[in-house]
């Protein structure tokens, strides 16, 4: 028994590691959540598995048993739905068809919690360590088998469909994977646990095992297609219609991006390491290093280019430039961009005897090094602003809150948080339109970046939602910085439509002023940042509660304790 107690054991903690890892690395977002509830769902089973195990008690031997396969029912719910979202065929989750689908899953749940005259499990030797399984136990595994099954045609349809997109038909190999090792582990383990149980011994944990497989298949997908962070799916799309090979590398030369046109000439992929001295040293590559390695090495901060040549069947000519990614003055990483100028060259070659035309070709390359900055302006301004209002965005604001709050905490030196809500702003996209919408939008960012100091952050948080950081203030100062914002959005009228159309806005604020330091801890940033985040969120949920158009003040009587 020991050994079966163990191995459950051992895949809860690996769920609960796997659990931890994606809480510690992801960028929290609504599908996060739902994932991490989801998570928290499959280590039940291997759970309730060594719970059982470890009970003396009958009854709480049945309880765990019971709860187990009840999580289970509603577990396959939760596949079938993300299958749902991945594969575009969400107008199945419209209200009574949810209900329905629903309905087989909350039934197999119930008759595992009531057990009617021990139809689904009884105990064996007064125990439910060894359990027999009855009539209704077929009834639960047909219905959760049929879940799977449904997943599985759903994500088969869009494998065969022409109009699938190769990003998405990647996204559901691997989840059919995941789910095909599960249904696999569970049937296993109801032919050698249960049909086969009088004549073989017990194999412990096959359902467990096969959850941990599935949930790691689920985990790939998220990790290596980015399936939750759309802005990022959307910038990867625009990137990989450039012509320019661009590789994007963070300050420890881990590779953050490769888009298509880079692929045919290094076999480079996400998180790997990625070492200019080893790559130009290549057989196949003929360049002249001597100058570009040392500067690339020494001096990170520099932008550099050079010409490398490759040999492969036929002579290929490109440009590297290597630009810097510099934020409020700290290098975050490199843009690398290579531009196939082969053709150029051979124009060069040919007319290399030709004084007259040496000197438009020279221009021509002046033109395509500028157009080429122009590239690597745009994708640097992409990475950090919101395309719609010219704001920052969510993920530079948290990157530059994490280093700008420890400094404050640090030095105690008073800050102030703000989030902004437009009030009923989907009644103007609903009378106007969307587009009108937008035009509200950046019209009413405009009048607070007039509000604003130099010093003041502002970033879109999300939707109509937006944030603002401000340095070096105290409470008094910070509440009146947003009643000035608040008045100065009320007042301002947006023209719409050519200024034939006139709109006035409100917003609300959460307001989270920092500047008693007694209890402020940031030894984590992302926990400590993420703390304040949901303070200021809640102040602005009251703010809205009250009735919008005012200022909620968060009081904080204390934080996060010390966690180093």
């Amino acid at each position: 028994m020991g050994v079966l107690i163990s191995y459950d054991l051992v895949l809860v903690c690996l769920l609960f590691i796997v659990f931890i890892y994606m809480f510690i690395t992801s960028e929290i977002t609504s599908m996060h959540k739902v994932y991490f509830m989801f998570h928290m769902s499959m280590m039940l089973w291997p759970l309730c598995q060594f719970a059982i195990r470890m009970m003396e008690s009958p009854s709480l031997q049945l309880f765990f048993v019971k709860a187990g396969f009840a999580n289970l029912s509603l577990l396959v719910v939760g596949w079938l739905v993300f299958t749902m979202f991945l594969t575009g065929r969400t107008g199945y989750l419209q209200y009574k068809r949810s209900l329905l689908l629903l309905l087989p899953a909350l039934l197999a749940a119930f008759t595992v919690m009531e057990n009617p005259s021990g139809l689904f499990v009884s105990q064996v030797h007064n125990s439910f360590i060894q359990r027999s399984y009855g009539t209704l136990f077929w009834f639960v595994i047909v219905v959760l088998l049929g879940y799977l099954l449904v997943s599985l045609y759903l994500m088969v349809r869009t494998l065969v469909a022409e109009d699938t997109a190769p990003r998405l038909k990647k996204q559901v190999t691997l989840l059919f994977t995941g789910i095909a090792i599960l249904s696999v582990f569970a049937l296993s383990d109801v032919f050698f646990n249960v049909v086969m149980a009088g004549w073989l011994p017990v194999i412990p944990g096959l359902t467990s095992l096969g959850i941990l497989l599935s949930d790691l298949c689920f985990i790939m997908t998220i990790y290596r297609y980015n399936a939750f962070n759309v802005v990022q799916i959307a910038h990867q799309d625009i990137i990989d219609t450039m012509e320019l090979g661009i590789l994007v590398l963070d300050e420890d030369e881990t590779i953050l991006e490769v888009n298509q046109a880079l692929s045919p000439l290094c076999k480079l992929q996400v998180g790997e390491h990625f070492d200019m001295k080893t790559y130009v040293a290549q057989e196949h590559i003929i360049t002249h290093c001597k100058k570009f390695l040392p500067i690339y090495q020494e001096a990170p901060e520099r932008r550099v280019e050079f010409e490398l040549t490759y040999l492969e069947g036929k002579l290929q000519h490109f440009m590297v430039h290597v630009m810097p990614i510099i934020v409020q003055g700290i290098r975050v990483g490199r843009i690398i961009t290579l531009q196939d100028v082969t053709e150029f060259r051979r124009l060069v070659d040919e007319t290399y005897l030709q004084n007259m035309s040496l000197h438009e070709q020279n221009q021509s390359l002046i033109v395509v090094q500028d157009e080429l900055s122009q590239v690597n302006r745009k994708l640097e301004q992409m990475a950090l602003t919101d395309s719609l209002t010219g704001c920052y965005n969510r993920h530079y604001l948290t990157q530059y809150l994490e280093q700008e709050l420890m400094k404050n905490v640090k030095l105690q030196m008073p800050f102030a948080i703000f989030l902004i809500d437009i009030d009923f702003f989907k009644s103007v996209n609903d009378q106007y339109g969307h587009i009108v919408g937008d035009e509200v939008i950046c019209g009413t960012m405009d009048a607070i970046k007039s509000t604003l100091r130099h010093g003041d952050v502002l970033a879109r948080y999300g939707g109509e939602e937006f944030m603002v950081y401000v340095p070096n203030t105290g409470r008094t100062q910070a509440i009146a910085l947003a009643e000035r914002l608040k008045t100065i959005v009320a007042t301002n009228q947006v023209l719409t439509d050519n200024n034939a159309t006139s709109i006035s806005v409100t917003i609300s604020i959460g307001l989270l002023p920092i500047d008693d330091f007694a209890n402020e801890y940031a030894d984590i940033p992302k926990a400590y940042l993420n703390e304040l985040f949901v303070s200021v969120d809640e102040a602005l949920y009251q703010a809205k509660k009250e009735g919008r158009n005012r200022i909620n003040t968060v009081v904080r009587k204390s934080t996060s304790p010390r966690l180093s």
